[in-house]
């Protein structure tokens, strides 16, 4: 079996066939893939369509029964329960951590009543699974000190998993805002130099900027109507600025600010912002592609020239082993 498959090796035809072959089935997986990812967009728009004429039929049901409609969800018995029993506010709550949920996404009182619940039960089940791997599972021949160690480590890693989490989402919801902005105001610009005001400037492109960024069309949305109802328009923009986090929106909201105070036109401003954020964009970009030579030359050296050492010294060692 050995020597049929160095004979297979040597084989020059064998070997040009198999190559083909690989090349071949590579072009056609290449040319099918974009034929078999099919357009998810018209689907989703259809479903959510369809999930809108079903919550708005319901809600009519509930008004017509009379029963009291609440815009913001509730936080879960139990968690609002263990909040208020063990005065979590007072020795875990952070107002920075309601800016966070904020910027994460989460508003209202129950994700801030669901993330202090977790940072007082993520301690005690991390402690409770490290001692249950370390004295149990394993068979570890270091110290019990160290073993103590260990699980304290885990109740501390435990009590930040919470934040970790909102920090990784915001990382997710920024990066979705950051790449669809430039865009963004884009639509925005043509809206005003139609003639639209800024509140519909602001609904027309939470419309359209949609398809490219969920959370992006959401605080646009949330912009629109404080907008429409707070009395200092300021206001409006300093918390689309604070919930988003970004440079090139915080330097948008300043703009669109000064224009409104001092009179200079929204175009202008706009046109200048857009080709600033699209420059920040290019600049990110072009900081990732100067990084990855960096990156890639530890894998390079784990797994590639191992594989090259292999293809190159395998065939002169093989017929050596014939030879003997």
């Amino acid at each position: 079996m050995i020597d049929f498959i160095i004979s297979r090796l040597h084989d020059t035809k064998f070997l040009t066939m198999m190559l083909v072959a690989v090349a071949a089935g590579a072009t056609v997986l290449t040319l099918a893939m974009p034929l078999l990812v099919g357009d998810a967009l018209p689907k989703r728009m259809k479903s959510v369509a369809l999930e809108r004429e079903k919550i708005r039929q319901r809600e009519r049901e509930r008004l017509a029964r009379g029963e009291k409609v609440h815009l913001r969800q509730s936080p879960k018995q139990y968690m609002k329960t263990a909040v208020e029993r063990f005065n979590l506010t007072k020795w875990v709550g952070q107002e920075e951590a309601r800016i966070k949920l904020v910027q994460a996404g989460y508003r209202g009182q129950a994700p801030y009543t669901a993330y202090l619940f977790f940072r007082m039960v993520m301690p005690a089940i991390m402690f409770v699974a490290a001692v249950t791997y370390v004295f149990g599972i394993i068979e570890l021949n270091v110290p019990a000190t160290v073993k103590i160690g260990i699980c304290l480590f885990s109740a501390y890693f435990g009590m930040h998993l919470p934040y970790l989490f909102l920090k990784n989402r915001i990382q997710r919801r920024q990066f979705s805002i950051r790449r669809a902005f430039p865009d963004a105001l884009d639509l925005l610009l043509i809206c005003v130099e139609s003639g639209m005001s800024v509140e519909a400037a602001f609904r027309r492109v939470s419309e359209e900027i949609g398809s490219q960024s969920i959370p992006l069309a959401e605080e646009l949305t949330l912009t629109t109507a404080e907008l429409s109802y707070l009395q200092d328009r300021r206001q409006a923009y300093e918390n689309l600025a604070q919930r988003t986090d970004l440079e090139g929106v915080r330097s948008v909201c300043v703009a669109l600010q000064q224009a409104e105070r001092y009179g200079t036109p929204l175009g202008h401003t706009l046109r200048v912002m857009a080709q600033e954020n699209r420059d920040m964009r290019m600049n990110e970009a072009e900081k990732k592609a100067a990084a990855l030579p960096p990156k890639l030359t530890v894998p390079m050296i784990l797994f590639f020239l191992p594989v090259l050492f292999v293809v190159i010294l395998g065939p002169a060692a093989i017929r050596v082993m014939a030879l003997q």
